[in-house]
Parts: C-alpha cells; structure tokens; sequence
C-alpha cells in the first residue's frame, strides 16, 4: 500500500532539508548527500515509516513521541536548524505545504 500524501511529503521535505544541510556544511559541489547525511537520510526515513501514529502522524514538533534515539535526535536538530529558515527560499511550496500541516489537527492523538 502506498503512504498517504502527506506522509510522502513529509518525507520529501526531510530530504530536501537534509540535501541543503548537506551542501553547506560538507561538500558545495557534490550531486548527492555526503555518507554521514546519507545515513541521517535513511534513519530519518526509516522513522518516518515506522511511526506508530501511521497516517494520523502529525509534524515531527507537535508529536507526544520522540522515537530518534538522542545522538540522532540532535544531529536532525542541528539540520532543521539551519535548513528550516533557508527551505522557503530554496522550496517554497513544500515549506508552505509543511506549515499546514503543522496547523492540522491530528486525528485520534492526545497531545
């Protein structure tokens, strides 16, 4: 079964998060995400399809569970950080689709 929309989204947006990390701080000229953002991609992903909240899932800053384990947990930190501001320059449709999501209510979760 394929994920909902908006969970490819969500994915879609990590990556792009993760790419424009990745050129700053590692390798300006490279095509593809240097090894250790490579492993950060695959985790983060790996997360995301496991989330217990599945469909429902809400955004990442308003779920009650933090499933990355801490080291992993900072290391995205320090990604969004830089990434988030810069993401509405770089990919403005998907960092407006985001926002929305944020603003949706998630279904058949207490937080």
């Amino acid at each position: 079964m394929q994920a909902p929309k908006h969970l490819r989204r969500e994915a879609g947006t990590l990556h792009a998060m993760i790419a424009l990390y990745c050129k700053a701080h590692h390798d300006p000229q490279a095509e593809s995400l240097c090894s250790d953002c490579r492993g950060l991609a695959a985790y983060a992903l790996e997360r995301l399809e496991r989330c217990p909240f599945g469909w429902r899932k809400p955004t990442c800053a308003r779920c009650p569970v933090h499933c990355y384990l801490p080291g992993r947990r900072e290391e995205i930190r320090r990604v969004m950080r830089f990434a988030g501001p810069r993401m509405l320059l770089h990919h403005p449709i998907l960092t407006m689709l985001h926002l929305l999501d944020g603003f949706r209510k998630p279904r058949g979760i207490d937080s």
